[in-house]
């Protein structure tokens, strides 16, 4: 921590598009309290946006952001408890050259991250049955049995390889993957053994259920997973990001060859990035 017992990091990401890469840096403050204090918008070398926390009594950063008219750029405040580059439609005219490319920059930088799915499955909640709800995967994968109830049959082709996934990285013999109904409106996940055996979700590992979990994830996409498609892109066109910290917590040395074979089978094609 500084001086006035402040602690914090930085991230950043360029999202490459239209406008060329588009980078973004930001500087979170994470004691005593969480606020935005700083965020960087360029491209090709401009700065089309920065905000600095100026008063640390007010909660509002200072921005300026790129305008090349008869004022090279404009300054007003904007709130700390949210990004900056995502409010500046509402606040860029875009009646000069200048504006326009700030316009630009941002809504390719919003597209792209509004296409990323935070996955951090927990084992623990995936094992208990679930009411069947949306079908759309959670980014904590509790309500995986209730995916499974409406995927199995969607595409076939589909799910065969994500059951070949599976054996692959599951002790034991696994001919299926499937959900079934319970008592209580519920569903709940098995693996189909052969010669009618079943083995309930609830009974495998930690790191098993882990490895399920995001082999599902890489053959799924944004119609099965809950994140905010962006409607602005064609469908066919669509890049989905999955941000996945610690992916190999609890995998041993042979899930995690396995899981990281299908995560580049699956980024080759060129509709999903891993991160």
């Amino acid at each position: 921590p500084d001086a006035q017992h402040r602690r914090g990091f930085r991230i950043g990401c360029t999202a490459d598009g239209a406008e060329g890469p588009v980078h973004l840096d930001v500087a979170v403050q994470a004691e005593p309290e969480l606020r935005i204090v700083g965020e960087r918008l360029t491209a090709d070398g401009v700065v089309l946006l920065e905000t600095a926390l100026r008063d640390p009594g007010r909660r509002a950063v200072q921005a300026a952001w790129h305008t090349a008219g008869s004022a090279p750029v404009t300054r007003a405040p904007l709130p700390d408890d949210r990004l900056g580059t995502p409010l500046l439609p509402l606040r860029v005219a875009g009646k000069t050259d200048g504006q326009r490319r700030v316009l630009a920059a941002a809504e390719q930088m919003v597209v792209a991250l509004r296409s990323v799915f935070a996955c951090d499955p927990r084992p623990g909640r995936m094992r208990e049955p679930v009411p069947t709800g949306s079908g759309r995967l959670l980014g904590g994968c509790d309500n995986l049995a209730d995916v499974l109830w409406r995927t199995r049959a969607e595409c076939g082709r589909r799910h065969a390889q994500f059951v070949a996934a599976v054996r692959a990285g599951c002790a034991g013999p696994v001919e299926d993957v499937l959900a079934e109904p319970a008592l209580g409106g519920v569903v709940r996940a098995l693996l189909d053994r052969g010669d009618g055996v079943r083995t309930g979700l609830g009974r495998l590992g930690y790191g098993e259920l882990r490895y399920l979990a995001l082999a599902l994830v890489l053959f799924t996409g944004p119609g099965v997973l809950e994140v905010d498609p962006a409607g602005e892109v064609p469908a066919a066109l669509q890049t989905l990001t999955v941000l996945a910290d610690g992916f190999d917590r609890g995998l041993d040395v042979r899930q995690r060859a396995e899981l990281l074979r299908l995560a580049a089978r699956m980024c080759d094609r060129g509709h999903i990035r891993l991160v």
